[in-house]
């Protein structure tokens, strides 16, 4: 699933940027890549999920954590910096960017827990 969203996601950044009539300033072409690159890295660990031999296990959960957390923090950093200079809409959009940092922060928490009690239980069947 992470492959398949990554993928498409870049290939709808890149093709809007790409399509775009007129040069963009510099901050709107830094957006553009920083969303191409978030895509790209949703399909590397995706192609590195589909291409291991093992199940997914706790660690994974984990790293996707980590990569939705960044994503979010730097897309809510960017949309309202962006929002504050043109001096409308900064509400919304730290609105929506407090619910999505705070959906991956408890994501990343229940990912870390899981993965600690896994580890313990590990070490209780090892003794």
């Amino acid at each position: 699933m992470a492959l398949l969203a990554g993928l498409a996601g870049a290939v709808f950044v890149v093709l809007l940027w790409a399509t775009e009539p007129g040069p963009l300033p510099g901050r709107t072409q830094l957006a553009f890549a920083l969303f191409t690159l978030f895509c790209l890295a949703w399909a590397g660990y995706g192609s590195w999920a589909i291409t291991r031999r093992a199940a997914l296990f706790a660690l994974d959960r984990v790293i996707a954590a980590w990569l939705a957390l960044a994503a979010s923090i730097t897309t809510t950093a960017l949309t309202t910096t962006l929002a504050a200079q043109r001096g409308s809409g900064l509400l919304p959009a730290a609105v929506v960017g407090a619910v999505l940092i705070a959906a991956a922060a408890v994501l990343a928490v229940r990912a870390h827990a899981r993965r600690a009690a896994l580890l313990r239980r590990k070490r209780e069947l090892a003794q």
